[in-house]
């Protein structure tokens, strides 16, 4: 039986306002980073209180999460881009280990 050959990466996700999704998708697509999946109108508890999705009318006030699978090079000046933007706005990175059956995917 063949089995899938599998191949560490870790996992970035990104919450924050969807009105910051263009800054953050920004920063991912100049570091190189091949595809995220974008989740909408989160809910959720966090430092700020409840947040509830599925606003009506307007996207940007609602959560979003930004899921991405990178190399472990990419970490480092990803969070490093984040920083500042998360010093003057509600938000946070999640960073765990995965790992993908093809890798080719995920790097360049």
């Amino acid at each position: 039986m063949n089995t899938i050959k599998l191949h560490p990466l870790k996992k970035l996700e990104i919450i924050l306002e969807g009105a910051h999704k263009e800054f953050a998708t920004d920063l991912l697509d100049r570091a190189g980073v091949k595809g995220y999946t974008i989740v909408g109108n989160l809910s959720g508890k966090g430092s700020h209180g409840m947040y509830e999705g599925h606003l009506m009318f307007n996207e940007d006030d609602a959560l979003i999460m930004i899921i991405a699978a990178v190399p472990e090079e990419l970490v480092g000046p990803l969070l490093d881009g984040f920083q500042p933007f998360f010093e003057a706005h509600s938000g946070v990175v999640f960073v765990s280990d995965i790992q993908v059956g093809r890798p080719v995917k995920f790097r360049n």
